[in-house]
């Protein structure tokens, strides 16, 4: 799928979240609500980090291109190296290592570490990538026609307000994991969500996604999953923009005030 398309997902996933516990009797605090799907939002891009052409590639200027080319080349080393004889032969890294559940919890939790134990920094630094990242995908056309900078200044004047405003006694930096020192644990789990979410809308297009790699499938070590292939369709066809956009749409908006305990 395309960018707009996975970051509409990674909203509507968490929202879908917040109803959930709401729905248990564990109502999210708004801010985490809010915080929770842009963070999301913004996660389910990243996966696309070993691609030049993704938007998170082109985010941060030369530093995301610096890191996508490193990426790329890591997630094609480990295709060759752990590739079974059935997996086909590959050029690049797309759509490999950073397109798994294990990358995905591996970057949630590596997140989760960063943001107990870099401080209100390391939060800020977190809440700043992914603030950009659901600033590029879920406003995209008004993004391209911006300067970076304004991105930017955009989802660093937002990182700041929301920490300010997550501080708060109540407002859910201890949300979930209230031991002492375990604020912003959270903040791994929408980026494991949004990883996921991208894993599984990349699976209904037509190359799949391997997304329960190293599980070796039909002799495959890399089995891309996906539908059957006639449910399948292309990434930015009129499925995704006129179909699914609009679920995401729809189902955000359900999720969002199940959780407010408007509905």
């Amino acid at each position: 799928m395309m960018g707009p398309a996975h970051s509409l997902s990674g909203a509507a996933a968490w929202l879908g979240v917040g109803a959930a516990a709401a729905a248990a009797g564990h109502p999210m605090p708004w801010p985490v609500l809010v915080v929770g799907a842009l963070i999301c939002a913004g996660a389910a891009l990243a996966p696309d980090l070993d691609h030049k052409s993704a938007t998170i590639s082109r985010a941060f200027g030369p530093i995301s291109r610096g890191l996508c080319e490193v990426v790329d080349n890591l997630s094609y080393a480990v295709y060759k190296a752990t590739k079974s004889r059935q997996d086909p032969r590959r050029t690049g890294g797309h759509r490999t290592l950073t397109h798994t559940w294990l990358w995905a919890v591996l970057i949630g939790g590596g997140t989760s570490v960063l943001a107990i134990t870099g401080g209100r920094w390391a939060v800020l630094a977190i809440l700043f990538v992914h603030l950009v990242l659901a600033v590029e995908g879920l406003l995209w056309r008004a993004a391209r026609v911006s300067s970076d900078v304004l991105v930017w200044l955009l989802g660093a004047t937002s990182a700041w307000i929301l920490a300010g405003v997550l501080d708060k006694p109540g407002y859910g930096a201890d949300w979930l994991f209230t031991g002492p020192g375990q604020e912003y644990l959270w903040l791994g789990l929408p980026i494991i969500l949004g990883a996921l979410v991208h894993c599984v809308g990349d699976a209904l297009t037509v190359s799949g996604c391997p997304i329960l790699w190293p599980i070796p499938i039909a002799g495959k070590r890399w089995y891309p999953m996906g539908p059957p292939k006639a449910m399948r369709f292309r990434a930015g066809s009129w499925v995704e923009l006129k179909v699914l956009m609009p679920v995401f749409m729809l189902l955000g908006g359900v999720g969002g005030a199940a959780a407010l305990n408007f509905i």
